[in-house]
């Protein structure tokens, strides 16, 4: 049975559809303008990047921001490695960052979207699935219901202050931070004036809001998880969580802004 890389073309679907693969380990690696499969062995390579001719997967061909030679697949120990070669760094699962120089990540079993970013705000996708036992395509599951998110009931002064504090996310702002305790305290004051804000009261809102979705399992909630200098890490991380479970809405400024 070969064990020849086997091309993908241009048209193929994406592999976040899944894939098939006889043999566990198997790699794909797709770009828009195609890619391959290879099953696993010690030391074989998947090579990426511009230069067409001197790669098997080419990534931004058109780009001189993306390096000729961007990065490696390489299967050792079992499992396949993802390594930098490139000027730029590779950007990877939760916004990890993989430079030229460090050590190597591991792939897990399953589909890794990989981006590197290219001129005038383009981005460059390289799709990678390493197949599992078991993998087979999923199944169309057009008239299934639809899984709602999990979303966090809040009371409303918690809502209200958490519109507040998080008011640059919810607006788009690039690059949103928090607002300070006393920032946000002001800013409720002004609007509920009869209502008893203070900086204690925004704090003691906040923390039981983490504490709640730290106690349910969201990440990063907590400073043994973040690690110091804390910084506004913990607030950043609660309100991007609350916005990516649609507990906040863009739509709850409402509460904030005058009629």
């Amino acid at each position: 049975m070969t064990q020849e890389p086997v091309v993908l073309p241009a048209t193929h679907g994406s592999l976040a559809r899944g894939v098939s693969a006889p043999v566990p380990g198997t790699v794909f690696a797709l770009a828009l303008t195609g890619g391959i499969t290879l099953r696993p062995g010690e030391g074989r390579e998947v090579l990426f990047g511009r230069n067409r001719p001197e790669v098997h997967v080419c990534l931004g061909e058109d780009d001189p921001r993306v390096s000729r030679h961007q990065g490696t697949l390489a299967h050792r120990g079992g499992r396949w490695w993802l390594s930098t070669s490139g000027r730029l760094p590779i950007r990877c699962t939760e916004g990890r960052l993989l430079f030229r120089g460090e050590e190597p990540l591991p792939l897990t079993t399953g589909y890794t979207p990989l981006f590197v970013q290219g001129s005038q705000g383009r981005e460059h996708l390289l799709e990678v699935f390493v197949s599992g036992a078991a993998d087979e395509r999923p199944r169309a599951r057009h008239a299934d219901v639809t899984r709602p998110p999990r979303v966090w009931v809040l009371t409303a002064p918690e809502k209200l202050a958490l519109v507040v504090l998080g008011r640059r996310y919810l607006l788009h702002e690039p690059r949103p931070q928090p607002l300070t305790r006393r920032q946000t305290a002001a800013q409720l004051d002004e609007l509920q004036p009869s209502a008893g804000w203070t900086d204690k009261r925004v704090e003691h809102i906040v923390n039981a809001v983490r504490a709640r979705l730290s106690h349910d399992g969201v990440p990063y909630l907590t400073r043994e998880e973040v690690g110091e200098p804390v910084g506004n890490a913990l607030n950043d991380h609660l309100l991007r969580a609350l916005l990516a479970s649609t507990t906040l809405v863009p739509m709850d400024l409402a509460l904030v802004e005058a009629p």
